[in-house]
Protein backbone atom coordinates (compact mmCIF):
# COMPACT_ATOMS: atom_id res chain seq x y z
CA UNK A 1 0.00 0.00 0.00
CA UNK A 2 1.11 3.79 -0.65
CA UNK A 3 3.07 5.27 2.23
CA UNK A 4 2.62 8.91 2.98
CA UNK A 5 6.12 10.40 4.67
CA UNK A 6 6.00 13.06 6.81
CA UNK A 7 8.56 16.04 6.41
CA UNK A 8 6.53 18.05 9.15
CA UNK A 9 9.76 19.70 10.38
CA UNK A 10 11.23 19.84 7.12
CA UNK A 11 8.45 22.20 6.46
CA UNK A 12 8.93 24.24 9.03
CA UNK A 13 12.57 25.17 8.50
CA UNK A 14 11.71 26.45 5.14
CA UNK A 15 8.46 28.13 5.56
CA UNK A 16 8.75 31.24 3.60
CA UNK A 17 12.72 31.29 3.84
CA UNK A 18 12.59 31.50 0.15
CA UNK A 19 13.08 27.84 -0.52
CA UNK A 20 10.62 24.97 -1.23
CA UNK A 21 8.17 23.40 0.86
CA UNK A 22 8.29 19.05 1.77
CA UNK A 23 5.12 17.98 2.21
CA UNK A 24 4.08 14.98 4.31
CA UNK A 25 5.04 12.54 1.20
CA UNK A 26 8.09 14.66 0.37
CA UNK A 27 6.22 16.99 -1.94
CA UNK A 28 7.69 19.90 -3.02
CA UNK A 29 6.06 23.07 -3.33
CA UNK A 30 7.28 26.20 -5.07
CA UNK A 31 6.65 29.54 -2.29
CA UNK A 32 5.92 31.51 -5.29
CA UNK A 33 2.06 30.95 -6.64
CA UNK A 34 -0.98 32.45 -9.44
CA UNK A 35 -2.98 35.01 -7.57
CA UNK A 36 -5.57 33.88 -9.31
CA UNK A 37 -5.02 30.09 -8.16
CA UNK A 38 -7.67 28.96 -5.97
CA UNK A 39 -6.61 27.54 -2.65
CA UNK A 40 -7.11 23.41 -2.08
CA UNK A 41 -8.77 22.53 0.70
CA UNK A 42 -8.60 20.86 3.45
CA UNK A 43 -11.74 18.69 3.63
CA UNK A 44 -12.74 15.10 3.80
CA UNK A 45 -12.38 12.33 1.22
CA UNK A 46 -15.03 10.11 2.65
CA UNK A 47 -12.31 7.56 3.75
CA UNK A 48 -12.31 5.64 7.16
CA UNK A 49 -10.75 6.55 10.00
CA UNK A 50 -9.29 4.31 12.70
CA UNK A 51 -11.85 3.48 15.55
CA UNK A 52 -12.59 1.14 18.70
CA UNK A 53 -9.31 0.07 20.54
CA UNK A 54 -6.26 0.37 18.71
CA UNK A 55 -2.86 -1.17 19.95
CA UNK A 56 0.24 0.71 19.31
CA UNK A 57 3.25 -1.07 19.30
CA UNK A 58 7.04 -0.45 19.06
CA UNK A 59 9.51 -1.85 17.18
CA UNK A 60 13.27 -0.47 18.29
CA UNK A 61 15.58 -0.30 15.28
CA UNK A 62 19.32 -0.25 16.66
CA UNK A 63 20.45 1.22 20.03
CA UNK A 64 18.00 2.65 22.27
CA UNK A 65 18.67 3.26 25.79
CA UNK A 66 16.02 2.64 28.47
CA UNK A 67 15.63 6.60 29.57
CA UNK A 68 14.97 6.85 25.75
CA UNK A 69 12.51 4.15 25.25
CA UNK A 70 10.34 5.46 28.59
CA UNK A 71 9.82 8.95 26.50
CA UNK A 72 8.64 7.73 23.58
CA UNK A 73 6.38 4.79 25.63
CA UNK A 74 5.07 7.63 28.65
CA UNK A 75 3.98 9.82 25.81
CA UNK A 76 2.12 6.96 24.05
CA UNK A 77 0.37 6.36 27.45
CA UNK A 78 -0.56 9.89 28.09
CA UNK A 79 -2.58 9.61 24.65
CA UNK A 80 -5.06 7.92 26.52
CA UNK A 81 -8.03 9.77 28.40
CA UNK A 82 -8.48 7.43 30.45
CA UNK A 83 -4.82 8.01 32.17
CA UNK A 84 -4.39 11.85 31.49
CA UNK A 85 -2.02 13.70 32.99
CA UNK A 86 -3.33 15.83 36.29
CA UNK A 87 -1.70 18.54 35.28
CA UNK A 88 -2.66 21.06 31.97
CA UNK A 89 -1.85 21.59 29.00
CA UNK A 90 -1.97 17.86 28.78
CA UNK A 91 -0.65 15.30 25.92
CA UNK A 92 -4.50 13.91 26.65
CA UNK A 93 -6.34 17.02 26.19
CA UNK A 94 -3.62 17.52 22.86
CA UNK A 95 -4.86 14.24 21.45
CA UNK A 96 -8.67 14.94 22.63
CA UNK A 97 -9.07 17.76 19.66
CA UNK A 98 -8.50 14.87 17.43
CA UNK A 99 -12.56 13.69 17.75
CA UNK A 100 -13.44 17.05 15.76
CA UNK A 101 -12.76 14.62 12.96
CA UNK A 102 -14.69 11.94 14.10
CA UNK A 103 -17.45 14.52 14.69
CA UNK A 104 -17.29 15.91 10.77
CA UNK A 105 -16.69 12.35 9.27
CA UNK A 106 -19.75 10.69 7.11
CA UNK A 107 -18.87 7.29 8.87
CA UNK A 108 -21.86 4.99 10.21
CA UNK A 109 -19.58 3.09 12.34
CA UNK A 110 -18.82 4.19 16.05
CA UNK A 111 -16.89 7.17 15.86
CA UNK A 112 -14.60 6.94 18.96
CA UNK A 113 -11.45 5.50 18.85
CA UNK A 114 -8.92 4.49 22.51
CA UNK A 115 -5.26 4.15 21.66
CA UNK A 116 -3.30 2.02 24.28
CA UNK A 117 0.72 1.34 24.33
CA UNK A 118 1.06 -2.95 23.78
CA UNK A 119 3.79 -4.53 22.48
CA UNK A 120 7.51 -3.11 22.77
CA UNK A 121 10.12 -5.26 20.09
CA UNK A 122 13.89 -4.52 20.35
CA UNK A 123 16.04 -5.17 17.48
CA UNK A 124 19.36 -3.91 19.00
CA UNK A 125 21.35 -6.12 16.63
CA UNK A 126 20.34 -4.56 13.00
CA UNK A 127 18.92 -7.85 11.73
CA UNK A 128 18.26 -6.21 8.37
CA UNK A 129 21.37 -3.82 8.51
CA UNK A 130 22.30 -0.01 8.53
CA UNK A 131 20.95 1.55 5.58
CA UNK A 132 17.35 0.85 4.87
CA UNK A 133 14.47 1.41 2.56
CA UNK A 134 10.55 2.56 3.76
CA UNK A 135 9.08 0.16 0.78
CA UNK A 136 11.16 -2.74 2.02
CA UNK A 137 12.50 -2.69 5.14
CA UNK A 138 10.45 -0.29 7.31
CA UNK A 139 7.37 -2.49 6.26
CA UNK A 140 9.28 -5.80 7.16
CA UNK A 141 9.95 -4.38 10.36
CA UNK A 142 6.62 -3.07 10.81
CA UNK A 143 5.04 -6.88 10.38
CA UNK A 144 6.25 -7.64 13.47
CA UNK A 145 4.01 -5.88 15.59
CA UNK A 146 0.14 -6.89 15.97
CA UNK A 147 -1.86 -7.15 12.51
CA UNK A 148 -5.14 -6.43 13.95
CA UNK A 149 -6.69 -3.03 15.13
CA UNK A 150 -2.98 -1.82 15.40
CA UNK A 151 -0.68 0.81 14.71
CA UNK A 152 2.87 -0.52 14.45
CA UNK A 153 5.83 2.11 14.86
CA UNK A 154 9.44 1.25 13.64
CA UNK A 155 11.91 3.88 15.55
CA UNK A 156 15.40 3.74 14.04
CA UNK A 157 18.55 4.89 15.91
CA UNK A 158 20.58 7.64 15.30
CA UNK A 159 23.17 5.27 13.36
CA UNK A 160 20.62 3.93 10.60
CA UNK A 161 20.13 5.24 7.30
CA UNK A 162 17.05 5.53 5.22
CA UNK A 163 16.08 6.41 1.92
CA UNK A 164 14.92 9.70 2.26
CA UNK A 165 15.77 10.48 5.51
CA UNK A 166 17.11 14.37 5.92
CA UNK A 167 17.06 14.97 2.47
CA UNK A 168 12.87 14.81 2.35
CA UNK A 169 11.31 13.60 5.18
CA UNK A 170 11.80 12.99 8.83
CA UNK A 171 9.33 10.28 8.87
CA UNK A 172 6.61 7.76 6.98
CA UNK A 173 2.59 6.75 8.04
CA UNK A 174 0.95 4.07 5.38
CA UNK A 175 -0.74 1.00 5.68
CA UNK A 176 0.00 -2.73 4.53
CA UNK A 177 -1.74 -5.78 3.93
CA UNK A 178 -1.71 -7.54 7.05
CA UNK A 179 -1.39 -11.81 7.06
CA UNK A 180 -5.09 -13.44 7.15
CA UNK A 181 -6.51 -13.68 9.99
CA UNK A 182 -9.84 -15.96 10.11
CA UNK A 183 -9.54 -16.47 6.03
CA UNK A 184 -9.57 -13.24 5.54
CA UNK A 185 -6.47 -10.30 5.38
CA UNK A 186 -7.34 -6.56 6.37
CA UNK A 187 -4.70 -3.61 6.52
CA UNK A 188 -2.93 -2.34 9.13
CA UNK A 189 -1.55 0.90 9.54
CA UNK A 190 2.07 1.80 10.66
CA UNK A 191 4.39 4.54 11.25
CA UNK A 192 8.47 5.04 11.01
CA UNK A 193 10.04 7.90 12.81
CA UNK A 194 13.98 8.09 12.53
CA UNK A 195 16.30 9.43 15.44
CA UNK A 196 17.39 12.46 14.06
CA UNK A 197 20.69 13.70 16.43
CA UNK A 198 23.28 12.93 14.45
CA UNK A 199 22.22 12.45 11.02
CA UNK A 200 20.00 16.02 10.24
CA UNK A 201 19.20 17.93 14.01
CA UNK A 202 18.62 21.16 12.19
CA UNK A 203 15.80 19.53 9.94
CA UNK A 204 14.02 17.36 11.99
CA UNK A 205 14.65 18.16 15.31
CA UNK A 206 14.32 22.18 15.59
CA UNK A 207 13.80 24.18 17.46
CA UNK A 208 15.82 22.25 19.60
CA UNK A 209 18.78 22.37 17.12
CA UNK A 210 19.29 25.22 14.81
CA UNK A 211 17.84 24.85 11.23
CA UNK A 212 20.03 24.58 8.05
CA UNK A 213 18.40 27.71 6.54
CA UNK A 214 16.41 30.76 7.74
CA UNK A 215 17.06 32.58 10.60
CA UNK A 216 19.44 31.16 13.02
CA UNK A 217 17.78 32.08 16.15
CA UNK A 218 19.37 30.38 20.06
CA UNK A 219 17.88 26.75 19.78
CA UNK A 220 15.19 25.75 22.74
CA UNK A 221 16.19 23.41 25.37
CA UNK A 222 14.77 19.89 25.00
CA UNK A 223 12.34 18.77 27.89
CA UNK A 224 13.59 15.53 28.08
CA UNK A 225 16.93 16.67 27.57
CA UNK A 226 17.13 14.71 24.19
CA UNK A 227 17.62 16.58 21.03
CA UNK A 228 16.61 13.58 19.10
CA UNK A 229 14.16 11.85 20.88
CA UNK A 230 12.52 15.34 21.76
CA UNK A 231 12.53 15.79 18.31
CA UNK A 232 11.47 12.23 17.42
CA UNK A 233 8.30 12.85 19.50
CA UNK A 234 7.12 16.01 17.59
CA UNK A 235 7.36 13.73 14.54
CA UNK A 236 5.45 10.77 15.94
CA UNK A 237 2.62 13.17 17.59
CA UNK A 238 2.43 14.53 14.09
CA UNK A 239 2.38 11.04 12.27
CA UNK A 240 -0.19 9.47 14.71
CA UNK A 241 -2.44 12.28 14.17
CA UNK A 242 -2.01 11.72 10.42
CA UNK A 243 -2.57 8.06 10.60
CA UNK A 244 -5.86 8.02 12.81
CA UNK A 245 -7.59 10.69 10.05
CA UNK A 246 -6.19 9.27 7.15
CA UNK A 247 -5.06 5.67 7.86
CA UNK A 248 -5.52 4.49 3.74
CA UNK A 249 -4.95 7.77 1.77
CA UNK A 250 -8.68 9.18 1.41
CA UNK A 251 -9.60 10.46 5.22
CA UNK A 252 -8.65 14.09 5.96
CA UNK A 253 -5.88 15.88 3.86
CA UNK A 254 -4.95 19.07 1.94
CA UNK A 255 -4.07 18.91 -1.80
CA UNK A 256 -3.05 16.08 -3.83
CA UNK A 257 -3.44 12.08 -2.02
CA UNK A 258 -0.25 10.76 -3.11
CA UNK A 259 1.62 14.02 -1.00
CA UNK A 260 -1.26 15.20 1.74
CA UNK A 261 -0.74 17.81 4.24
CA UNK A 262 -2.72 16.34 7.18
CA UNK A 263 -4.09 16.78 10.87
CA UNK A 264 -0.48 18.18 12.02
CA UNK A 265 1.65 18.84 8.96
CA UNK A 266 -1.19 21.17 7.57
CA UNK A 267 0.49 23.93 10.35
CA UNK A 268 3.69 23.24 9.95
CA UNK A 269 6.43 25.14 12.69
CA UNK A 270 3.22 26.17 14.63
CA UNK A 271 3.67 24.98 18.60
CA UNK A 272 2.08 28.23 20.46
CA UNK A 273 0.53 31.04 20.12
CA UNK A 274 2.50 33.85 18.21
CA UNK A 275 4.65 31.57 16.08
CA UNK A 276 5.17 32.57 12.86
CA UNK A 277 8.58 31.55 10.54
CA UNK A 278 11.64 30.44 13.06
CA UNK A 279 9.50 31.09 15.89
CA UNK A 280 8.12 28.13 17.37
CA UNK A 281 5.17 30.59 19.32
CA UNK A 282 4.71 31.81 22.99
CA UNK A 283 5.84 28.46 24.36
CA UNK A 284 5.88 27.51 28.31
CA UNK A 285 8.92 27.34 30.01
CA UNK A 286 10.31 24.93 33.01
CA UNK A 287 11.85 27.18 35.45
CA UNK A 288 14.07 24.35 36.66
CA UNK A 289 15.38 23.05 33.41
CA UNK A 290 14.82 25.96 31.04
CA UNK A 291 13.41 23.79 28.57
CA UNK A 292 10.14 24.64 26.43
CA UNK A 293 7.19 22.81 26.33
CA UNK A 294 3.58 22.82 25.73
CA UNK A 295 2.03 19.63 27.08
CA UNK A 296 2.26 17.76 30.22
CA UNK A 297 2.56 13.67 29.97
CA UNK A 298 2.52 11.03 32.70
CA UNK A 299 5.46 10.44 34.97
CA UNK A 300 6.48 14.10 34.75
CA UNK A 301 7.21 14.21 31.32
CA UNK A 302 6.86 16.80 29.26
CA UNK A 303 6.63 17.15 25.71
CA UNK A 304 6.59 19.62 22.41
CA UNK A 305 3.46 18.76 19.88
CA UNK A 306 2.53 20.60 16.85
CA UNK A 307 -0.48 22.42 16.50
CA UNK A 308 -3.30 20.16 15.07
CA UNK A 309 -5.20 21.70 12.12
CA UNK A 310 -8.82 22.08 13.35
CA UNK A 311 -11.48 21.17 10.88
CA UNK A 312 -14.12 23.01 11.79
CA UNK A 313 -12.99 26.18 11.71
CA UNK A 314 -9.87 25.84 9.20
CA UNK A 315 -7.23 26.88 11.72
CA UNK A 316 -4.32 25.60 13.71
CA UNK A 317 -4.99 24.90 17.07
CA UNK A 318 -2.71 25.28 19.80
CA UNK A 319 -2.31 23.96 23.40
CA UNK A 320 -1.08 27.39 24.49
Amino acid sequence: MAAFSSAYLLLQLVLLFGLVHFSSAARTISETSDQTQQPILFQYHNGPLLTGKISINLIWYGKFKPSQRAIVSDFITSLSSSSPSTTQPSVATWWKSIEKYYHLSNSKKTSSLSLSLDTQILDENYSLGKSLSVETHIKQLAGKGGQRNAINVVLTSSDVLIDGFCSSKCGTHGSSESSFLRGKSSKFAYIWVGNSETQCPGQCAWPFHQPIYGPQTTPLVAPNNDVGLDGMIINLASLLAGTVTNPFGNGFYQGPKEAPLEAASACPGVYAKGAYPGYAGDLLVDTTTGASYNANGLNGKKYLLPALFDPSTSTCSTLV
